[in-house]
């Protein structure tokens, strides 16, 4: 009954974290004898449920299980909304924490100039630069498909323009009208 009116007041992310917790707390708790710590970290030591859930609510907190695995679990008096809460904060700095790497694209043409070519490759580096990886794309149109090689002389020049900063993660493949490779930046030792 409970979990369903903190459902309620939840949005749907601190209903993943909740359920992702899976926190038993009060009458929730199965195990016979638990090893207890106090609101302010100190051990209180081993107890049986209900003497435990007495000393929670005399503090008017609720009583958390935060090691299950544990021989006896390990439950903690403390509020369950502030351990929801720290609990949703942790799960944010985690996710601020990571590095999301993108797949930028840079395309070309059969027939693309030295300097388009000069410029989209200063792009290109500028990407692989910031740790992105790139997708360097060839584009066909028409009678250009019975060139394939001037698309991959293109790729061939854009891989011996980037050789110093990056190499070929995915060598050049023809999908349909267009010939792609991807390239990701050389790992800093």
């Amino acid at each position: 009954m409970y979990l369903k009116n903190v459902k309620n007041r939840l949005n749907v992310e601190e209903c993943d974290i909740l359920s992702a917790t899976k926190a038993r707390r009060n009458k929730q708790i199965r195990a016979k004898e638990i090893r207890v710590v106090g609101e302010d970290g100190n051990q209180l030591g081993i107890m049986s449920v209900p003497e435990a859930l007495e000393r929670a609510e005399e503090s008017g907190l609720d009583l958390v299980e935060v090691a299950p695995n544990a021989n006896p679990p390990v439950c903690k008096i403390m509020d369950y909304g502030k351990y929801l809460y720290e609990e949703k904060k942790r799960a944010q700095e985690a996710k601020k924490r990571q590095t999301q790497i993108q797949v930028k694209e840079v395309k070309f043409r059969p027939h693309t100039d030295e300097h388009d070519l000069l410029t989209k490759v200063r792009h290109i580096r500028r990407f692989i630069d910031d740790g992105d990886r790139c997708k360097v794309t060839v584009f066909f149109r028409g009678r250009e498909l019975a060139h394939k090689d001037r698309g991959q002389m293109i790729l061939d020049r854009v891989v011996e323009m980037l050789a110093d900063v990056a190499k070929v993660e995915q060598t050049s493949r023809f999908e349909g009208r267009t010939m792609f490779m991807v390239m990701a930046g050389l790992s800093k030792k």
